[in-house]
């Protein structure tokens, strides 16, 4: 689980302690007592009220009955060992074991091929073995498996009774050690696996699965309608997720009409939330694990949402997400989303980068500052960095992260942000806090941040309080389609779209440098882009105020 422990006993205590008794006694039990599941026979088929329809917007991923463009990779699904091939990363693989072409554009093209993939799923993979039989896995599978049945494809006797088997499995092995989007990912499998079968068992799984998302979405979706491990990729998956189940109760309406009466409410507060969260160019900023191409877009799930009459909210407030802790701030032609947010859940932090505090903006409809985005959940150095808080648009005291990011899911101490505040008054807007992720170093630094926008202009101040000297750094990455930037003085000048030219300094840093960074937009994807960073060494208290003008 944590990899060589010996090496940081420290750090694995400031992880384990923030577990909950529930994740480390499943995890226990998975160990000792693997999950036995029967082989029998699929339930019969209940008969469902309508036909599947899938939302527009998920790519395609099958190039030929055997090739595959999974993660920006394209590789050859080998006959046998293909579906475990330790030469590919893990998480293509799972996203192998997905199916999720079976729900892709133009699908009904490749639908001969999908018949033959699940055949070929089916005999080359052995009942719990290999990383199919994962339970994330299973539960894309036998949902993406059942609408595509839905959807007026007639899998045969051999891939019912595989259905049956595999929501026998996962029923057997939920995720309660991880808990979080993967245990909602396991109720809305079973929910589907419950209402496509009939009989006793298949109601098990049902009432199992309808239980779970009563007790989850009210555990994991916020007030503010956000999810609570805060990352927009995320959130937009699952936002998906309740929009499939509200499909599938127009289906089987008998079956789900009681559960099924709070969902679209539960939808239309979590879209209002994630149209927060989007950018004018329309896709998501980049705060935690978030990357582009995985989740639908605002744009489509709102069209999936409005093709089953799932109303958009019309609350103009919602800008001040306070129970997430992001703010967003508009004014003339500037956007900052500003992260004044927890990292995530306190037993629940996988997907956390060290980010607080920071901000990304866009000018009119192009990308100005971003974060990181996210290229790969590999353990390793690139990981390492886009967690970083190097790999923000934030604030760096002695080269050490905000909050101590590790082994790719791993989170030992934390920042926790305070005195978060908004004001509007007229066409300025601005927002404020501090955090306390450096307290733990010498002089116990505390960072604090202010954001303001007006038509003219993007001013951020950040002061750091404590005692002793440091050295501090403030990133501004830009993106990588940013225009020519050259000297101004003491500060830059940035073409933005060739439309017009911002000029942008720093007043109190010791120096104001150009430097590269990486950008990911998405999984396997790297690109160099320029970095502007003020830097500071010396004695605290001290302030610097970066202003984007033009």
């Amino acid at each position: 689980m944590f990899g060589k422990l010996w090496e940081d006993p420290a750090r694995l205590v400031r992880t384990v302690r923030h577990l909950l008794p529930e994740q480390i006694v499943n995890r226990i039990k998975r160990r000792i007592f693997p999950p036995r599941i029967s082989h029998g026979a699929a339930p019969s088929l209940r008969r469902p009220t309508g036909t599947w329809r899938n939302a527009a917007g998920r790519p395609v991923s099958m190039l030929s009955p055997r090739r595959f463009l999974i993660l920006g990779q394209v590789a050859e699904l080998l006959d046998g060992t293909g579906w475990n091939n330790p030469a590919m990363p893990k998480l293509w693989l799972y996203n192998l074991h997905y199916f999720d072409d079976l729900r892709a554009e133009a699908c009904e093209s490749r639908a001969s091929w999908h018949g033959d993939l699940i055949k070929a799923w089916i005999a080359e993979n052995p009942p719990m073995m290999g990383n199919g039989w994962e339970p994330y896995p299973l539960s894309l599978r036998i949902v993406n498996w059942i609408a595509w049945a839905l959807a007026g494809n007639d899998p045969d006797s051999a891939a019912r009774d595989s259905l049956a088997t595999q929501a026998r499995a996962l029923s057997a092995s939920l995720e309660y050690h991880l808990l979080g989007n993967h245990l909602l990912a396991n109720a809305k499998a079973l929910v589907f696996a419950g209402c496509y079968f009939s009989g006793a068992e298949a109601d098990r799984w049902r009432r199992t699965g309808l239980d779970l998302l009563q007790r989850e979405w009210r555990e994991q979706v916020l007030s503010d309608g956000g999810h609570f491990e805060l990352s927009p990729m995320y959130h937009a998956i699952l936002l998906e997720d309740v929009l499939d189940l509200v499909q599938l109760s127009r289906i089987y309406p008998h079956e789900l009409a009681e559960a099924a009466a709070t969902w679209p409410a539960l939808a239309t507060r979590m879209l209002a939330w994630l149209g927060e969260m989007v950018h004018p160019d329309g896709e998501i900023a980049f705060f935690n694990d978030a990357a582009l191409g995985i989740a639908r877009t605002y744009g489509q799930l709102a069209d999936y949402a409005a093709s089953l009459h799932v109303s958009r909210s019309e609350d103009d407030t919602i800008g001040r997400l306070a129970d997430s802790g992001y703010v967003r701030l508009r004014s003339g032609p500037w956007l900052a989303i500003f992260d004044a947010a927890e990292v995530g859940p306190s037993y629940l932090p996988g997907h956390a980068h060290a980010d607080t505090l920071s901000l990304e903006v866009s000018f009119g409809d192009r990308r100005l500052i971003t974060n990181s985005g996210t290229s790969s959940y590999a353990h390793d150095a690139i990981r390492d960095e886009e967690r970083s808080t190097g790999a923000h648009a934030t604030v760096e005291i002695d080269a050490e992260n905000s909050t101590e990011v590790w082994a790719s899911f791993r989170v030992g101490r934390r920042a926790h942000p305070f005195g978060r505040s908004v004001s509007v008054t007229g066409d300025v807007q601005s927002a404020s806090a501090s955090h306390d992720g450096y307290r733990w170093l010498p002089g116990r630094p505390v960072h604090y941040r202010s954001v303001t926008v007006s038509p003219t202009s993007l001013v951020v101040r950040d002061r750091v309080t404590g005692e002793g000297n440091h050295t501090i750094i403030g990133r501004f990455p830009l993106h990588p389609l940013v225009g020519r930037i050259v000297p101004d003085g003491p500060g830059w000048s940035i073409e933005v779209a060739g439309e017009a030219r911002l000029r942008v300094s720093a007043r109190g840093a010791s120096q104001f440098l150009l430097n590269d960074g990486h950008y990911a937009p998405s999984f396997g994807q790297r690109i160099l882009r320029p970095v502007l960073a003020w830097s500071y060494t010396g004695g605290l208290p001290m302030e610097v105020e970066t202003r984007f003008e033009f």
